[in-house]
């Protein structure tokens, strides 16, 4: 079987449990309660930001380090740019009165998806191009049912904040769904072009950190905190310490 086909199979597997966690929000009916609203824009900060240390600055460092370069260089770097790109847009969409939490939330969500999605079309492709395929194909499997699992709460942290905003329940799943609509399309293009990319994932993968940061510091935090109660709080704790476990557990 091809290269991209196995590819697509697992990134395709991603994509599915992104839509399964996105599909929460059918669960809901008619307006969320405002605490539950706190506690659901804190658990989608808490994921994010775990997702951003386990699930991207982590694999950047390590991935840096194997090709002798000092892993936090491209951490450190792709974090500001991918912060600075975001700040850039939201200032813009401001300035023009375009949007606001809930676009960027979708914008970092789905940079998020980009390298996940290329990082399964890599292991696919290297697989391919190595003689020991077995071992690396059982690697390449483990990896896409990893991510895939991990983006179960990533579905959930995209819809669930779509539909506290006023989104109908329809619209918020399929706009969550279409965020991971990334992972297949990249993770099948990388595998065309694996040997040229491959150098350059420390920064993707650190640029989307940095993305997914500045919204979380920028946006979910002071709406989840705002006013006396703590339930925000508890949410950024539960969200942090699911996706934690999930990244340690299945990386």
């Amino acid at each position: 079987m091809s290269t991209w086909i196995w590819a697509f199979l697992g990134t395709g597997f991603t994509f599915l449990m992104t839509t399964l966690g996105a599909a929460v929000v059918f669960l809901f009916r008619g307006e969320i309660n405002p605490q539950i609203q706190k506690v659901l824009l804190g658990f989608a900060a808490g994921v994010m930001v775990a997702a951003s240390v386990w699930s991207l600055l982590l694999p950047a460092i390590e991935a840096a380090s194997k090709e002798g370069t000092a892993g936090w260089i491209p951490a450190a770097g792709g974090v500001m740019i991918g912060a600075a790109g975001l700040f850039w847009m939201d200032a813009w969409m401001t300035r023009k009165k375009i949007g606001g939490q809930t676009e960027l939330l979708i914008v970092a969500v789905t940079l998020h998806n980009i390298p996940e999605g290329m990082a399964v079309g890599l292991a696919f492709a290297l697989a391919a191009q190595q003689d020991s395929r077995p071992a690396l194909y059982a690697a390449a499997f483990a990896l896409a049912v990893g991510i895939g699992i991990q983006n179960l709460p990533e579905g959930a942290a995209v819809a669930l904040p779509l539909r506290q905003a006023g989104w109908s329940a329809p619209k918020a799943f399929l706009t969550g769904t279409l965020s991971g609509m990334v992972e297949p399309v990249f993770g099948v293009g990388v595998t065309l072009a694996a040997k040229k990319i491959e150098s350059y994932m420390p920064w993707l993968l650190s640029f989307a950190a940095g993305a997914m940061l500045y919204v979380v510091i920028e946006e979910l935090i002071p709406e989840a905190n705002r006013g006396e109660s703590k339930v925000g709080t508890a949410g950024v704790l539960a969200g942090f310490l699911i996706m934690m476990v999930l990244d340690v557990a299945l990386g």
